[in-house]
């Protein structure tokens, strides 16, 4: 099987994940992005199943979901497609911190 799909979630404030998503396609690749409120992380299941549903072979959630949700996404699609995390190493904690804060 030749790789052409994968999907990224995302959290941020006050995001709906009917809405709030983008789509990036080319002949060899289709990219979908779909942001899920931070209070509703829960939703991801149903996003990581409709992305599979739509043809994504791999699902990358952003890090503020966190080790946890890799492993609850996992199990609930019961591994169909690889699912894995963006990570920031120790020296970009504060500044994330502070960010977000």
């Amino acid at each position: 099987m030749k790789f052409n799909n994968f999907a990224y979630i995302f959290l941020g404030p006050e995001l709906d994940p009917k809405q709030n998503r983008s789509v990036i396609k080319t002949e060899k690749l289709t990219f979908s992005a779909i942001g899920i409120d931070f209070h509703h992380k829960e939703q991801v299941i149903e996003v990581a199943k409709e992305a599979i549903a739509n043809g994504a072979q791999m699902i990358e959630l952003c890090g503020g979901f966190g080790p946890l949700w890799i492993a609850k996404v996992s199990e609930a699609i019961q591994s169909q497609v690889p699912v894995g995390s963006v990570a920031y190493g120790p020296e970009s904690r504060r500044p994330l911190l502070d960010l977000l804060s």
